[in-house]
Formats: structure tokens, C-alpha cells, sequence
């Protein structure tokens, strides 16, 4: 019952996405390409892919991943590597992030995450009770470290926090000590503050999260047209299709403002509708991973769980301004064939581990 519940709202959830990804880029689709159609067309292609991955990884005993951790992993930092590489990755939006194959750009970082996941996951469980003592950590902690070297190098800071932030729910639930995160939690923090600090283009976001009117035409231009979108819609919107902020006003909409074009056509009913399947669909997987027969099944539920909810959370608070933009894409919703793709793969493992413990539901 509660696997058909992840699947009945993953296909609503993309469903919404697909005519949110038509509605908010065809304008911009026809003048950049002659073409309306461009960006939803793609879309549904990815969505198909990552239904099929989906199908296929939900077939897929979850347990395998355990067996094949260690290679899975390399072949995640390999690609990390190759991807800083001039010639071999390309870069969009001032990072080189991507592989050009053809049709399809693939996204590293998006596989990094889940192969850490992995990771973690067989090691919390083969030192779930050592995780009391603090060293046991380090070795998380020293892959957790080096993955986000290799990301922030591209740079993508938006996916370093996803997956620093999920690997860190992952500990948070085992054993390890909640003292120790005060020391850890002080650490990040310098560390955040000394990458902001070494990049210009970091400080003008947070200056421009703090007072986005201060530069209303540079840095603080998303936000503002961001919020332009999201005060008309009001309580019901504007109307499907009567977006006045896609028109050119608000950059890319179909990518990670996805969620403003949808509060403006739809209002807040429509926000919080969205927002309320997201809540349901995420609470129905962690329910499921507190009754997984095995640690490495729960732990692997827990961390692709609080990953999902991680970069759903700091892109809604991007687009409503509790954030400074970061360039994280709403999980099954935003244009993006990595992310569609990777993201229903994903939730194919959760399924498959909730086959697992079908019974004890």
C-alpha cells in the first residue's frame, strides 16, 4: 500500500512538473528556438527515461548496491574528476558541471550524491555501534570533505550543500554523538564563510539575499522578479497560462524558479497543494525506513529521503527568499534531464526497499 502511495504521488508530482515546464518556458522557448515545444518536448523524453530507470531499480535488489558499494563510488569520483577536465566537461551557467552526450547532459554530481549514500549507508551499518566514538566518522566525513572539493571546484555549491547536508541527517540518526555536531557545525560554518569570502560572485548573492534592491538589475534580479511572480498569484492566481513574469522578466523560469511561475498562475492554494504533496511523499518514505528489516536498507531510505527533502526545502526558500540563490533545482518539477532522471531512479531504490518490509507494514 505504501509503495503504491510513493509511486501514485512521484506520477503526480512530475505530471504537475510537465505542464509547469510547458507553461513557464514556451515563451522563451519560440524566441530562443522558433520553437514552443522545445523545452516541454525534452522534458517528457527525460521523464519517460527516468520513469524506465525508475522501473528498473525498483526490479533491482537494493542489497546489490551493498555488494558493489566500493566500485560504485570510484566510478562516481572518476566522473567528478573527468568532469573538471577542459574538453571533456562542458560548462553551463559559469560551471563546468556537465557531460555533453548528444541529447543528454549528464550531471556528475547528481550520481556522486547517491553513490555517498551508498556509501554511508554500509558504513553506518558495519559500524553502527562504533559510531559512538567520534573517529569513526572521520572516514565519512574525509569522502564527504573530498566530494565537495571536487563539486565546489566546478562550482556548484547548491549540490555540495544538498549532499553535505543529507550525509549529515544520515549521522545524525545513528549513534553518533549530537555534541560532536557543535564542534562539526562550527567547523562548516568557517569553512562556508572562507568560500564565500574567496569568491566575489558568493558575496554579491548573500548581499543581494540580505538587500536584493541594493542591486536590482545584477544580483538581485532573480529574486526580485521571483517575488514579483509569487504577490500577484494571490490566493487562486492569475490563471494557467497568464504568467506576466515568464514574459521575459524572470530568467529561465522552467529551470530552478519553476515554483514562482506556479504560485503566480496558481496561487497560494496551488503552492501549498504542491507543497502538501512533496510533505506527503517524503513523510511516506521515512515511515517505511523506520521499518526496513536491515540498517543498510534503512540508512540508504533515510539519507535518498533527506537528500530529496534537503534540495526541496533550499529551493522553495530560494524562490520565497528565505535563502540566497543557489541554483538547486526542485526535485521531480524543474526542466533538467539529470536531475528527472537521477531523482526517479532514486525513488525505483526506495521502492525496492519497501518491498522489503511489506509484511511488518
Amino acid at each position: 500500500m505504501k509503495t503504491k502511495k510513493i509511486v501514485a504521488l512521484t506520477v503526480i508530482i512530475v505530471m504537475i512538473g510537465l505542464i509547469s515546464v510547458y507553461t513557464s518556458s514556451h515563451i522563451w522557448a519560440f524566441y530562443k528556438y522558433d520553437d514552443a515545444f522545445y523545452y516541454i518536448k525534452r522534458q517528457v523524453i527525460f521523464a519517460c527515461l527516468g520513469f524506465i530507470a525508475m522501473f528498473v531499480t525498483s526490479r533491482i535488489d537494493y542489497h546489490l548496491y551493498k555488494k558493489y558499494y566500493r566500485l560504485i563510488l570510484m566510478i562516481c569520483f572518476v566522473l567528478l574528476i573527468l568532469v573538471l577536465i577542459p574538453g571533456i566537461g562542458v560548462v553551463r551557467g559559469g560551471s563546468r558541471s556537465w557531460f555533453h552526450l548528444g541529447f543528454f547532459a549528464l550531471q556528475p554530481s547528481e550520481l556522486f550524491k547517491i553513490g555517498i549514500i551508498i556509501y554511508t549507508a554500509v558504513y553506518i551499518e558495519k559500524h553502527y555501534y562504533q559510531m559512538k566514538k567520534i573517529r569513526y566518522s572521520f572516514k565519512i566525513l574525509l569522502i564527504m570533505g573530498l566530494g565537495f572539493l571536487l563539486i565546489m571546484l566546478q562550482p556548484d555549491f547548491g549540490s555540495g550543500i544538498v549532499m553535505a547536508c543529507g550525509i549529515i541527517v544520515m549521522m545524525i540518526v545513528s549513534p553518533f554523538p549530537f555534541r560532536y555536531f557543535v564542534g562539526l557545525g562550527i567547523i562548516g560554518v568557517i569553512g562556508i564563510v572562507v568560500m564565500i569570502l574567496s569568491a566575489p560572485y558568493r558575496m554579491e548573492r548573500i548581499l543581494s539575499f540580505l538587500n536584493p534592491f541594493q542591486d536590482p538589475l545584477g544580483s538581485g534580479f532573480q529574486a526580485i522578479q521571483a517575488l514579483y511572480a509569487i504577490g500577484p498569484g494571490g490566493l487562486l492566481g492569475v490563471g494557467f497560462d497568464k504568467s506576466i513574469q515568464k514574459h521575459f522578466y524572470l530568467p529561465e523560469p522552467q529551470t530552478d524558479f519553476i515554483f514562482a511561475i506556479v504560485a503566480e498562475e496558481f496561487g497560494f492554494l496551488g503552492g501549498i497543494i504542491l507543497i502538501g504533496l512533496y510533505t506527503s511523499l517524503l513523510k511516506t518514505m521515512l515511515k517505511i525506513s523506520q521499518n526496513v528489516p536491515d540498517l543498510f536498507g534503512s540508512f540508504l531510505m533515510i539519507g535518498i529521503t533527506s537528500m530529496m527533502g534537503i534540495q526541496t526545502l533550499i529551493n522553495l526558500g530560494v524562490v520565497v527568499g528565505l535563502f540566497p540563490v543557489t541554483g538547486v533545482t526542485l526535485p521531480l518539477m524543474s526542466y533538467g534531464g539529470t536531475s528527472l532522471v537521477i531523482t526517479l531512479m532514486s525513488i525505483g531504490i526506495l521502492i525496492n526497499i519497501s518491498k522489503s518490509c511489506r509484511d511488518v507494514l
